[in-house]
């Protein structure tokens, strides 16, 4: 493992992340009412779902946005269900931060398709998320309004808050980032499309890092993101991925940060868990110092203590690195 402190990005204040209906977390009880499950101090409590959540398309395929719960019942629920939506939220923040997360993401855009109402719902969950944990946040929006908004609400007696992210075809986050004094993930996206090839994501990432450089940005407040696609969608894509961040070390130096949503790399695969974990792995042995994940997975501490000499290690990375064709080994062996 590298030397440098591993940076958690903590994805887990987001309005996209799901239960599953049926699943571990997400209960009935005997009047049939669901409600969503979470430790609370040294209780199992539970998080009310709203009807109208259960009258969803996500709800009809099986799902629920557990944060999106939270969020509605803290802002509009009764008074017990509106104290559980604070307290599961607030939790939330204070279990990345015991896992070592390094800032706090948070993300509001699939809460409502109203901007006016998420612009004020980012303010709030920074404020919330700062009164549980002495973390930085990091704003994660597609909309320029919410970004800058949750800057705005980030306490400055911090770490300086963090804005995810910029882009060729986000050139206008630039700007509120600077001016709000943030560090930035800065994504290898071009203009019009994602980047298939190491050299044209390194084109993308010199292009945006110039324009960082314009406005004043040292290599430090720099986190370069440069995209991880799913291997199950092609079997070269965790190489790819590797390749480009020693390019991006070795060409930007050991100031700069390197990091991505690690995670992507397993979306349709069995065994998520293991996958993540041995990828982020190879990609801190390749230069990479963080990750946007779920700091109870994935973690510097967990990195480390990972055994690289194990079956279940080489099974993944083997699929990692295109060794494993298809990932039929990997997957015959979690059948087995």
């Amino acid at each position: 493992m590298s030397d440098r402190a591993f940076i958690a990005v903590g994805e887990n204040i987001h309005c996209t992340r799901i239960f599953k209906v049926g699943g571990l977390r997400v209960k009935t009880d005997d009047e049939k009412e669901y409600y969503i499950t979470f430790q609370n101090g040294d209780i199992e409590d539970r998080l009310p779902i709203p009807a109208h959540f259960k009258e969803s398309a996500d709800w009809e395929s099986g799902k629920v946005k557990h944060c999106a719960v939270a969020f509605w019942q803290a802002l509009h629920g009764a008074s017990e269900a509106q104290q559980k939506g604070v307290e599961y939220l607030k939790n939330l923040a204070v279990l990345q931060e015991k896992a070592g997360a390094t800032y706090l993401d948070i993300n509001v855009d699939e809460y409502s398709t109203d901007v006016a109402e998420r612009v004020e719902l980012i303010r709030w969950a920074v404020e919330n998320a700062q009164s549980a944990s002495s973390l930085p946040v990091s704003i994660d929006s597609s909309n320029i309004d919410i970004l800058r908004a949750g800057l705005e609400a980030c306490d400055r007696s911090r770490s300086k808050p963090m804005l995810n992210s910029v882009s060729l075809e986000r050139k206008d986050a630039v700007e509120v980032a600077a001016d709000q004094k943030a560090v930035v993930i800065a994504s290898a996206a071009g203009e019009k499309d994602l980047p298939s090839s190491p050299e044209a994501r390194m084109q993308n990432i010199d292009a945006i890092i110039a324009k960082l450089y314009d406005k004043g940005y040292a290599n430090g407040d720099i986190h370069v993101d440069p995209l991880v696609f799913p291997i199950s969608t092609d079997g070269n894509n965790g190489n790819t991925f590797i390749e480009t961040v020693s390019k991006v070390r070795e060409k930007y130096g050991e100031d700069i940060h390197i990091v991505a949503g690690l995670s992507n790399i397993s979306f349709g695969m069995p065994n998520r868990k293991l996958i993540n974990q041995v990828f982020s792995w190879l990609c801190v042995q390749a230069g990479a110092d963080g990750g946007i994940v779920d700091p109870l997975q994935i973690n510097g501490t967990i990195l480390a203590g990972l055994d690289s000499s194990s079956e279940q290690f080489k099974l993944a990375e083997d699929l990692l690195t295109g060794k494993d064709d298809f990932g039929m080994n990997f997957i015959t062996a979690f059948r087995s």
